[in-house]
């Protein structure tokens, strides 16, 4: 059965996709006889992009061309499968929807499978939650929609030993059928007060926790799922992203960190059921801010330690890679994925 690792927060710009793009090929990279599939459940379908050769090695052509094929070969393809069959998985074939990067770029371990991101799920929100919402006699339309992903996943369960979902900041109904999915949740955040708000909002949203009301505790995602007898997502690592080159735990951020480090502790003295860990240095990581050797990477769609340093053209500038800070990145993601 494939472990599933879901990356999220619903915060934008904390550098998730970057994070989810190099664990994924670091991950592969270390594990070359485990087979990896990603899952792109985002509309902006940047890791995507990445896998398929980033911005300048062709990858938006690419991933154009996937959702331009009929059936779209791509999450949202998927999706519109399931539309005229919302409550019962039709016949439906894996492969239609899934493709291998390392076809297209050389850079990514040819171990790993990827099932597209498609601008289309924004299209598609709307008609998944009414379906969801249906009142039909003897029938749990929610749950029933809520599998969606869960119910493709059961059909790729024995070719796969790990998946990696990429969900999209917003909790609207895709980001819950991915997470609804998901074994084990990495939050990244960065070293800012609204990151710490992110993590409490992340903690109401997925497990219902400080609702405003019990009228909201009556329709949460964590409500409806233990209803059915689901369990959620455990939290399996905090990612305090982003931190600059200079600024380790012991900076000017420090009380902002040892907040976010309070608030996780006293969640897991609550509800230690929530996490897979029971101490807290083994659910923290550290990442700096990849900066210039990040920009290299992400444009070239290349994980770091593929990376050259010194001077490269990307998009017709010159930009030089420099190799101790590059040899940073690699440790950091290293020790990261260690703890997959």
């Amino acid at each position: 059965m494939s472990l599933v690792y879901g990356f999220w927060n619903n915060k934008g710009g904390t550098g998730k996709t970057t994070l989810v793009f190099q664990s994924i090929a670091f991950y592969a990279h270390q594990n070359p006889s485990k087979k990896i599939l990603a899952i792109d459940v985002c509309p902006q379908a940047n890791l995507s992009e990445l896998l398929l050769g980033g911005l300048t090695n062709g990858g938006s052509t690419v991933l154009l061309q996937r959702q331009g094929e009929i059936p779209r070969r791509t999450i949202g393809g998927y999706f519109e499968r399931r539309l005229p069959s919302p409550y019962a998985m039709p016949s439906v074939t894996p492969s239609d929807y899934v493709c291998t990067p390392h076809d297209y770029n050389p850079s990514v371990p040819s171990n790993v499978d990827l099932i597209a991101g498609d601008p289309l799920l924004e299209l598609q929100s709307n008609a998944i939650s009414t379906l969801s919402n249906t009142q039909l006699p003897g029938l749990n339309a929610w749950l029933s929609v809520i599998d969606w992903l869960r119910d493709l996943i059961e059909l790729v369960k024995d070719d796969y030993d790990t998946i990696f979902i990429d969900s999209n900041p917003s909790f609207s109904m895709y980001t819950q059928v991915a997470l609804a999915c998901t074994d084990r949740l990495v939050l990244p955040v960065m070293a800012d007060d609204s990151s710490r708000r992110a993590i409490q909002n992340a903690f109401s949203l997925v497990y219902g926790l400080k609702l405003p009301s019990e009228i909201y505790a009556t329709y949460a995602f964590a409500t409806r799922l233990r209803e059915a007898g689901r369990g959620l997502p455990k939290v399996h690592m905090i990612v305090k992203n982003r931190l600059t080159q200079y600024m380790g735990p012991a900076s000017a951020y420090s009380a902002v960190l040892r907040s976010i480090d309070a608030d996780v502790e006293t969640l897991m003295g609550d509800h230690p059921e929530m996490f897979t860990f029971s101490d807290l240095d083994d659910g923290i990581a550290h990442v700096r801010d990849f900066q210039t050797t990040g920009v290299v990477a992400h444009a070239r769609g290349c994980p770091f330690y593929e990376q050259k340093p010194g001077r490269l053209d990307v998009m017709g500038q010159r930009i030089r890679v420099d190799a101790d800070y590059l040899k940073n990145c690699v440790e950091a993601m290293e020790a990261m994925v260690s703890r997959l």
